[in-house]
């Protein structure tokens, strides 16, 4: 298990949790006064209340929560979030809302899931080829075809 330090910016806010003992996706909660609607095709901005430390190597990646997405269409307008090993800010989820009819969001709400997983750094290196495969430039709906 890896130790991920958060500290709460306000007092009303609340540490991610984990639904199951193998969730991979910790939920993040909405930090709000009051409720805030969202209107149909509208994205707003929720704060979380926590700022985290994730370690170096690591990043938060912050998902739909799958509940939300499909009763309410509400999900990350940017699809994933990205939080940085060296951001301390506060953590914001913009929730775009997909469907023609409006939702709320209300204080302590569950409203998206943060992943913490590793990534590999990588060193770009420009050059005048690059090596040969069998599906080669074969794009978008390219593989599986005989």
């Amino acid at each position: 298990m890896q130790t991920v330090n958060i500290k709460k910016l306000k007092e009303n806010a609340i540490i991610p949790t984990y639904g199951s003992a193998y969730a991979a996706g910790a939920d993040l909660y909405a930090c709000l006064e009051k409720d805030v609607p969202v209107a149909p095709h509208q994205t707003v901005l929720i704060p979380t209340g926590i700022a985290l430390e994730v370690p170096e190597g690591y990043a938060g990646l912050i998902y739909a929560r799958s509940g939300l997405a499909t009763k309410q269409g509400l999900a990350p307008a940017n699809k994933v979030g990205v939080v940085d090993a060296d951001y301390r800010g506060e953590v914001m989820v913009a929730l775009h809302n997909h469907s023609e009819q409006q939702a709320t969001i209300t204080p302590g709400e569950r409203i998206a899931q943060m992943v913490i997983a590793p990534f590999l750094k990588a060193d770009f290196c420009e050059v005048e080829a690059l090596s040969d495969t069998d599906r080669g430039a074969g794009g978008f709906g390219s593989t599986g075809k005989h």
